[in-house]
């Protein structure tokens, strides 16, 4: 919450006070009440005086008339009753006397806060499941799970990244058939994760068959998945080593990504990590009474909470997703004794969290009201939903070279002579897609465009950070300065300042609402206001010296936020471009 809502609570609680005897809200309660106006002309802050209407039993509009009398300070110009609501209007000499100032003098630390001060967090996120190459729908748990990290880490958390990659399950039965039947290992190792995608596809299709053009479902080829997976799980050394080798060829592949994304990770326990502690789980179920046979499978009856039952095992005694996961969960706050469990996964998967969340519940481990399950809207191409059993992916390492292609012509074109190219165009061009992908909200359906992704007008990556590399082209031009005095006297510096005041309140609203787009709108803001006071208002060539000492001082301060804020959307900060 901004100092200045603080600031403006305070005085209604004190007005209120002195007006009616006693406040019926503490100040915090009342700065959470305050909005931002639609218009400017209805000042910088809102208090609606309704929610105090019936405990003091008055006219919200006598109660907004009454305070506005009775309150008074440097930091406003004017407070206005108008209907109902008292109108804030925020004084020049605030910001020239607080927030700019503390913005230069905190630098990097500005906006940040200690409410994780001594606190761990374990996030789950990205976690692909392997022997299929990183795709587009990879992407969201990806960077909307290193953003969030990132948030936390800004708000003081220690912060546990784990890769939780799909290393374990039906697909590796799937894919020991396809191979024992259609691959080789030349090809395999020529091919690498293409290769052993190109044989998960065709085994999918052949299972699935094709009733239109007379091709008949393979239950054979079913069968044969579901009986090399179990033989894994009982540890058949043939299929161990085939799963062994398909996963570090995946990986490898990850792992490009990941440097290109900018994106690591503290763990790489996947889903074969927990084979040998589920069954622990599994008996304290039995034990419990709580695990139950439903035609041969074994399930946690959960009718009574409303949702289907969670399936444990199946009837082949193979575990099953719910298994691992609450296998994952024990282990991890036993390790990482956890304050919050953040999972980073699709929307679709809301029940199946919603499920085993409540089976640890059920369990009775006190941990269960920890685990935060983060979902995201799904992502189709031309409206059609992303699966690397039909083909219908973009995939990432294609996404990025286009973009990074793009970026380079556009610097040979108009900065032909700018030091590290190459890494220049790859921080912009990553930065693209990244904004790309994180600048609606997380739960919003997208159906990705690629020429959307990687426009470079408007609303976009390489807008934001080409705002950022002026500013770092302004503040060497400028040379040493000395702002003793910050006097403002333009609407697009107060503007700007404005903005720059809410870091820390958009960093806090992201962090409660593991929302990276509310960090992503809010440097569109600074940008925005940066380049209207970019053009209004001449820094290096005032005419007055206090002039350009003020203005090198909001540019400064304008370097700090967004410096500052960028990486927590995971996206680099280019000093040129």
């Amino acid at each position: 919450m901004t100092e200045i809502k603080l600031t403006a609570a305070e005085l209604i609680r004190a007005a209120i006070e002195q007006a009616y005897g006693q406040a019926p809200f503490a100040r915090d309660e009342l700065a959470a009440m305050l909005e931002y106006p639609p218009d400017e002309n209805m000042g910088d802050l809102a208090f609606p005086c309704f929610k105090l209407s019936k405990t003091l039993r008055k006219s919200p509009v006598m109660i907004a008339e009454e305070l506005s009398r009775v309150i008074s300070s440097r930091d406003f110009a004017k407070v206005e009753p108008v209907s109902g609501y008292l109108n804030f209007f925020v004084s020049r000499e605030y910001y020239e006397e607080k927030i700019i100032p503390e913005i230069l003098q905190k630098g990097e630390d500005y906006g940040k806060s200690d409410v994780g001060k001594g606190k761990t967090v374990v996030l789950d996120y990205s976690s692909p499941n392997l022997c299929k190459p990183f795709h587009l729908g990879h992407l969201a748990s990806t960077m909307i799970g290193h953003s969030i990290k990132k948030i936390h880490q800004f708000c003081g958390y220690n912060c546990v990244g784990i890769n939780y990659i799909g290393d374990w399950g039906t697909q590796f039965g799937k894919q020991i058939a396809a191979y024992k039947l259609w691959g080789n290992e030349e090809e395999v190792k020529k091919g690498g994760v293409d290769e052993l995608a190109r044989l998960y596809v065709r085994i999918n299709n052949e299972i699935s068959g094709d009733e239109e053009n007379g091709i008949a479902p393979r239950k054979d080829l079913a069968d044969m998945a579901r009986a090399e997976f179990h033989k894994l799980e009982e540890g058949d050394k043939e299929n161990l080593r085939l799963w062994k080798w398909f996963v570090d060829i995946s990986l490898e592949e990850c792992n490009r990504t990941y440097k290109k994304l900018g994106v690591d990770f503290d763990s790489y326990a996947g889903e074969s990590f927990y084979t040998d502690k589920m069954p622990a789980q599994v008996e304290k179920l039995r034990e419990m009474g709580l695990l139950k046979i439903d035609q041969g499978a074994s399930i946690v009856d959960l009718s009574e909470y409303n949702m289907p039952p969670c399936l444990i095992l199946k009837t082949d005694g193979s575990t099953l997703y719910p298994t691992r996961d609450i296998a994952a969960s024990v282990y991890r706050y036993n390790t990482y004794d956890f304050a919050k469990c953040i999972y980073v996964t699709a929307s679709a998967q809301c029940l199946h969290f919603s499920q085993w969340f409540k089976v640890v519940e059920l369990m009775g481990y006190d941990f269960y009201d920890k685990l935060v399950h983060v979902p995201y809207g799904m992502v189709s191409i031309g409206g059609e939903k992303l699966a690397t059993r039909t083909g219908n992916v973009i995939l990432i390492r294609d996404l990025i070279d286009a973009a990074v292609e793009k970026v380079t012509a556009v610097i040979n074109e108009k900065n032909p002579d700018l030091e590290n190219k190459e890494e220049t165009a790859q921080a912009v061009g990553v930065g693209a897609v990244v904004f790309h992908y994180l600048l609606n909200s997380r739960i919003k359906d997208i159906n990705f465009v690629m020429d959307d992704a990687l426009s470079f007008d408007g609303n976009t990556g390489p807008y934001v950070q080409y705002t950022y590399a002026r500013t770092c082209s302004i503040l060497e031009k400028a040379g040493e300065y000395k702002a003793e005095k910050i006097k403002i006297t333009e609407k697009a510096e107060e503007d700007l300042a404005k903005i720059l005041s809410r870091f820390g309140e958009a960093v806090e609203n992201a962090l409660n609402d593991y929302e990276p787009s509310d960090i992503t709108r809010y440097i569109l803001d600074v940008c925005t206001a940066f380049n209207r006071f970019y053009h209004d208002c001449p820094i290096i060539t005032a005419e007055d010296e206090a002039e350009k000492q003020t203005r090198t001082a909001l540019t400064k301060a304008t370097n700090t936020v967004l410096g500052s804020a960028l990486p927590l959307i995971c996206m680099k900060t280019p000093r040129k471009i």
